[in-house]
């Protein structure tokens, strides 16, 4: 078994803010997810953490392009040398977000290192761009596209390795049945989008391991996998930002992760979007706690 690394990300940077004059509670997802002691349940080394920049968008007006953008940037090179030196050293990092926009830096860290796919876990492929959508700002729905080097230079081109993720080696599972926004898109770029439904007529586990094997290719590095809370139903998972019906409930998500997770092939994980604030109680948090040690019972 490869060794875990538990690795803190703890940046809002990629979010509007929940209300005005207000932040985005996703920062303190790694505290919380570390009060239901996950390191030791993943018998995983201690990681640290990497400080995001102080969330600002100072005059930032709609038509600006991406919020946050110099910070995001600086950011993303920062984690993407944390993740670099595990990934290197053959251990397994673990990425508590953050937002969604932490992903940039995994695929910053895998771009520098080769070819590498990415496995987007969420309810939205996150696909948004200036060439389909007049809302750009928000990082972290946008860090897909972002990746696959649509968008601005200064998030794009970092260290000029534009793009950091190649369409063809993007798979997004568990989007919502409802959401057709980006669909057309995706198949005429030939990014495969798995959503809820598929999962259930396919079988989450079948579709997991057809997935972690067809990244098993020698033109190919690894892959990576990225988990969005949002990806569960409201009904086990109201704390996020943009909690949408019809999602996976826990033991779906488990079976789904756990083929990804146990490849040799995979390098790394992040958790992101789940926000303590919206969860008073804890007891969101402690299922997806729950959720990230079981996928990886068996890995």
């Amino acid at each position: 078994m490869r060794t875990r690394v538990v690795l803190d990300a703890p940046s809002n940077l990629g979010l509007r803010p929940p209300t005005p004059g207000t932040v985005p509670g996703c920062y303190k997802l790694a505290g919380a997810l570390r009060e239901q002691r996950i390191v030791q349940r993943l018998g995983a080394l201690e990681g640290g953490v990497v400080v995001p920049p102080r969330y600002d968008r100072g005059d930032w007006q709609e038509g600006d392009g991406v919020f946050n953008a110099a910070a995001l940037a600086s950011y993303t090179v920062k984690l993407a040398d944390r993740v670099e030196r595990h990934v290197r050293a053959g251990e397994f990092p673990v990425v508590l977000g953050g937002d969604c926009s932490i992903q940039l830096g995994a695929s910053l860290a895998l771009r520098r290192l080769g070819r590498y796919g990415l496995v987007a876990v969420d309810a939205s492929a996150d696909f948004r761009h200036p060439g389909n959508s007049d809302r750009i700002g928000a990082a972290g729905g946008e860090e897909v596209a972002l990746g696959t080097g649509r968008g601005q230079d200064d998030l794009t081109n970092l260290e000029g390795l534009k793009p950091y993720l190649r369409d063809e080696d993007v798979r997004l599972f568990g989007n919502r049945d409802a959401f057709e926004e980006d669909r057309a898109e995706l198949a005429a770029l030939k990014i495969p989008v798995v959503t809820v439904g598929d999962i259930r007529e396919w079988g989450a586990e079948a579709l997991a391991q057809a997935t972690a094997e067809a990244f098993a290719i020698p033109e190919l590095d690894g892959f990576w996998v990225h988990l969005d809370a949002d990806v569960l139903d409201p009904s086990v998972m109201p704390a996020v930002d943009s909690p949408d019906p019809d999602g996976l409930l826990p033991d779906e998500l488990v079976s789904l992760l756990r083929p990804l997770l146990a490849s040799p092939h995979c390098v790394g994980l992040n958790v992101t979007i789940y926000d303590p604030d919206l969860d008073p109680d804890g007891t969101a948090g402690a299922l997806l706690a729950d959720i990230v040690v079981s996928a990886f019972a068996q890995s």
